[in-house]
């Protein structure tokens, strides 16, 4: 056989190696769900877990409403032209679970659901993308991930997300008065949500001097990858539930029994709403299948954001006078002139503004100025002083106040300066003297 006849079977074969080499790598990360039912009238909020990561760490995420190949990048990335709109900071609850997976709360804004409802309606398919890009800190390729989104009623094939939560006491107060031994009114929590079925939880109370919890303590279960569940912290308990959410996107849950909130002591009382992970079948992820080796998870009842808080007051008529909570953030506590040590941490608490995006808290000296600003999300309205002050703070007097933001930052409101002393940490005790001898 002549090269010339050899020459036509060799060049085939040489091509697809020459193919095989120039291709760019198969995508190599999963992620379950790989698509999920969404509302196509409103917020919805999925957990997703990543996994098979190897140096990857995780960057931007984006909804579009098309894909192409992503090269030289793996995976396929957002067309241009067809981004709905991209995951906004303050709904980033990722979370690295081990050094090959990673948890991601999608919360989908009403805004882009109306622009993936308008393409749909103009013509486009009722489906649309969450892209979540990986960078590589070896310097390999970038990494697009896509989960597939479809557009729904927000009902009965929808996971069970909390949308919004509001916790009121009766007469509308989100922060009530008590006079010493008498019984608080009775308190509930509206819920706004997409999906159904069980709700399940317990109330806890934050005592007078016990730690403040934290932005992850407030978070439901579901919304946390499950190693990381345990480590919320408890407080005293008031009471559970186990409710079904009927598929109509709203419901009211009473709150404890009046009579099971604490008010022998006087203080500031907080009432927490603490949801824990339902069996939800639309909203389970199965970290086995993503990678990650920990089987199916239940995230039913998860939320983008930690559930707010309920304060009450316990003390005298003339301890605390609270105007309009709703356009002032009201000072609680500590009392006007009230007195406290730099050797101890000094707890603010205030009021809530609705429609506050955030709040800065801010302590100045008797000359005016200020030693401590602090920029606060809404939702948790109390802050108590780092360490470091009792090193930066001389003993005497001081104020502090509390302003609303708007989401520009523009000041809305502010609940004017407080008064109060804060005098020298307190010096180790003398050593006793030593008795004489007898004799």
């Amino acid at each position: 056989m002549t090269f010339a006849r050899i020459r036509p079977l060799l060049l085939p074969g040489l091509a697809a190696v020459a193919a095989v080499a120039a291709a760019p790598p198969a995508v190599a990360i999963k992620r379950n769900p790989t698509g999920v039912n969404v509302s196509s009238q409103g917020a919805t909020t999925v957990f997703i877990t990543f996994g098979d990561l190897r140096d990857q760490v995780p960057a931007e995420a984006f909804w579009c409403g098309d894909l192409v190949p992503a090269a030289p990048a793996v995976g396929q990335m957002c067309r241009p032209g067809t981004i709905y709109g991209r995951l906004p900071l303050r709904y980033d609850l990722s979370r690295s679970t081990s050094p090959s997976a990673f948890s991601d709360v999608m919360s989908i804004p009403p805004n882009v659901a109306r622009r993936a409802y308008d393409a749909a309606a103009a013509g486009a398919t009722s489906t649309f993308f969450y892209v979540r890009r990986f960078v590589s800190t070896a310097g390999g390729p970038d990494e697009f991930v896509a989960v597939t989104c479809r557009l729904t009623g927000g009902g009965a094939r929808t996971p069970l997300a909390l949308l919004d939560v509001q916790l009121r006491f009766e007469g509308n107060n989100p922060v009530t008065q008590v006079t010493a031994g008498r019984t608080p009114p009775r308190l509930y929590a509206d819920l706004t949500y997409n999906g159904t079925g069980r709700l399940k939880g317990r109330w806890e109370v934050v005592m007078p001097g016990d730690d403040l919890p934290t932005e992850q303590d407030l978070l439901p279960e579901g919304s946390l990858p499950v190693d990381q569940r345990a480590q919320q912290r408890r407080y005293t308990q008031l009471g559970t539930f186990n409710e079904l959410l009927p598929p109509t996107g709203r419901a009211r849950l009473a709150g404890p029994a009046p009579a099971a909130l604490p008010v022998a002591v006087e203080g500031l009382y907080q009432v927490l709403l603490r949801i824990e992970a339902s069996d939800d079948k639309e909203g389970d992820t199965d970290l086995g299948a993503a990678g990650a080796g920990s089987g199916v998870v239940h995230t039913g009842g998860l939320a983008g954001f930690p559930m707010p808080v309920l304060r009450y007051y316990v003390g005298s008529a003339a301890d605390v006078a609270l105007p309009d909570a709703g356009k002032v953030p009201a000072h609680v506590l500590p009392k006007a002139g009230a007195a406290a040590s730099l050797g101890t941490p000094v707890t603010f608490s205030w009021a809530a503004v609705r429609q506050a995006a955030f709040y800065r808290l801010e302590l100045r000296d008797a000359q005016g100025t200020v030693l401590l600003s602090a920029l606060l999300r809404p939702g948790v309205e109390s802050y108590r002083t780092p360490p470091w002050l009792k090193e930066k703070a001389q003993p005497g007097r001081f104020e502090w106040r509390v302003t609303a933001l708007d989401v520009d930052g523009a000041p809305m409101s502010d609940s004017g300066w407080r008064g109060l002393v804060l005098a020298a940490p307190a010096g180790p005790a003398p050593p006793s003297p030593t008795p004489a001898p007898a004799g």
